[in-house]
């Protein structure tokens, strides 16, 4: 439980984080999309399970922290009891520095304090106690300094170390961990204190598998000091904009890396030159580099290329046949680039090609012809082109499409008749003026929705009675301001829903809240824009898993909603009220 499970994470983050990029849009005024950026707090690496009921184990866990004043010692507890109190306590937000000196000793093996309030130098010597039971520790966000990393050298065997946001920390503090040679996982993500020297400290960590340095701005010169890291297979340094082709020369030797990340950083094709020797390398992040298609010659060695991201870069059609050479790529990112029709035709041999983004390329319904035999095609980014409804029927025989973005294009009604036969859709997004309820209409043969976005649709309460085929859907966005609460008696139903957004519909009333409030596996919940009042909140109290309230621009107060987090929605961590 608890921290142990981030101890499982794996380069499959990685290809996560590396699918979604991050040219995602959050600009939309009102929309729920902000959610993506807003929970820093992983809570599944902490949350207890409760799909079958709590346990005995786990009420009489919950009554100790309900109480945890009356307790002063837990090392008498096995440790896998301790674990759970401490795992909870931060779960529910109840973690004090009073709280937590009753866990010395204790022989704890993970410990996440990320984002837990007023961690500081204080709380180091318990953590300290831990010794060398203690396996990972997260204590991003906090406020330790480098004077409070040296209680880290009694904890020898760490293995994970989570410093992410730490301000105070800098290359001093660094030093007092390079004695950690158990450490396989490191993490120092947005911190312009350290820089090239501070680096030095890392050398001798030599069982180090991952290594995050994100937004790390001053370490340019530093990565000479990871050449002896020959296990490192993760190397994380997107947004270092210091970094160029000199610090891609010590990587070469580093032929155990799967994952590197370098985007925005000023390497060229030059400095992707020093990469050919990499031949397990399977994810390569070049998104906004200054690249060309001249690097393509280069990455061409990369027997191993599985997932390939050159978004924002410099590519044009020039040059690009190189891609025809690129067989076993499942996934490509080529979105923001000045690419056209004609670059598609590069893509046609790509036949395990599972995941393809274009978003904002010069795309039209003629080059989605070289798409056809792309039959493995699960996920396909499209938004932001001119794909119009001509060019979809050469989508309708991608039966394996998971996830398709129109958003932004030219489609319109009569198009989305084409997309009907693509029974394993889960996800589509139509956020364009074009679509209206004949639109939906045409879809209602895909069951198997869990995801809709409708965010800009000119969906009207009539349009809304299509949404009864979706019984999955587990997210839906409608935003065209054609919605009253006579609409929502169509969606009141669809019990999968755990995003919600309705904002723009300045036309809902008080009453939309009550008619929702039977959707009780509800997260995100997005209202704003409409007649919303205080009377209203009573009807959410039954939303108990509610960690997101979003009701700008509405008769709403901040502190109604405070007392409704009170009383009744434990679990609402962010709320965006209408007035003070």
């Amino acid at each position: 439980m608890g921290g142990a499970c981030s101890r499982k994470r794996d380069h499959q983050d990685d290809v996560d984080d590396f699918q979604r990029g991050f040219s995602r849009r959050y600009s939309k005024s009102g929309s729920s999309k902000w959610l993506a950026t807003s929970f820093t707090r992983p809570v599944m690496d902490i949350q207890p399970d409760t799909r079958n009921g709590p346990s005995l184990m786990d009420l009489c866990i919950r009554k100790i922290c309900k109480d945890i004043n009356k307790f002063k010692k837990f090392s008498m507890l096995p440790r896998d009891i301790s674990q759970q109190i401490i795992n909870e306590l931060v779960y529910s937000g109840c973690l004090t520095d009073v709280s937590f000196e009753g866990f010395r000793d204790c022989a704890l093996q993970d410990l996440y304090l990320g984002e837990c309030p007023g961690v500081n130098d204080s709380w180091m010597d318990v953590i300290s106690s831990q010794g060398s039971s203690l396996l990972s520790l997260d204590l991003s966000g906090s406020d330790v300094t480098d004077n409070g990393l040296i209680y880290l050298q009694d904890c020898k065997s760490l293995q994970a170390l989570n410093f992410n946001d730490c301000d105070h920390i800098s290359d001093h503090g660094l030093e007092h961990i390079s004695g950690l040679s158990s450490l396989t996982n490191l993490s120092f993500r947005r911190n312009s204190a350290i820089t090239a020297h501070g680096i030095s400290a890392f050398a001798s960590l030599i069982n180090l598998t991952k290594l995050d340095l994100e937004k790390c701005p001053g370490i340019h010169g530093g990565l000479v000091h990871l050449q002896g890291l020959t296990k490192l297979e993760s190397l994380n340094i997107k947004w270092c904009n210091s970094i160029d082709d000199a610090d891609m020369k010590p990587l070469s030797g580093l032929t155990n890396l799967k994952c590197l990340q370098i985007c925005c950083s000023k390497v060229t094709d030059f400095g992707i030159t020093y990469l050919k020797g990499l031949h397990n390398l399977s994810l390569l992040n070049l998104e906004g580099c200054p690249v060309t298609a001249a690097c393509l010659d280069s990455l061409a060695a990369l027997d191993g290329l599985l997932y390939l991201n050159l978004s924002r870069c410099d590519l044009t059609d020039e040059g690009c046949e190189k891609f025809s050479r690129f067989e076993n790529l499942k996934v490509i990112n080529l979105g923001f680039n000045d690419i056209t029709d004609a670059f598609l035709v590069h893509l046609k041999g790509l036949t395990n090609l599972e995941s393809l983004n274009l978003d904002s390329c010069k795309i039209g319904d003629e080059g989605l012809v070289n798409l056809t035999g792309l039959q493995h095609l699960k996920s396909l980014e499209l938004s932001d082109t001119v794909v119009g409804s001509g060019g979809l029927r050469h989508l309708s025989g991608l039966i394996n499409l998971e996830s398709i973005n129109l958003s932004f294009t030219a489609v319109t009604d009569s198009g989305l008749r084409k997309l009907s036969g693509l029974l394993s859709l889960k996800s589509l997004n139509l956020d364009t003026r074009q679509i209206t309820d004949s639109g939906l209409a045409a879809l209602t043969s895909l069951t198997g929705l869990t995801h809709l976005d409708l965010f800009g649709a000119r969906i009207t309460d009539s349009g809304t009675t299509y949404l009864r085929s979706f019984k999955d859907l587990k997210s839906l966005e409608i935003c065209g301001g054609g919605l009253t609460d006579v609409g929502i008696k169509n969606i009141k139903d669809l019990s999968s829903l755990t995003l919600l957004n309705l904002s723009q519909n300045c036309n809902l009333t008080d009453k939309t809240l009550e008619l929702i409030s039977g959707l009780t596996g509800l997260i995100s919940l997005n209202v704003s824009n409409s007649r919303i009042t205080n009377s209203g909140l009573k009807h959410l109290k039954m939303l108990k898993n509610l960690k997101s309230l979003t009701l700008e621009s509405c008769k709403v107060t901040a502190n109604e909603i405070r007392k409704l987090q009170m009383t009744d929605l434990p679990n609402l961590v962010n709320f965006r009220p209408g007035g003070k």
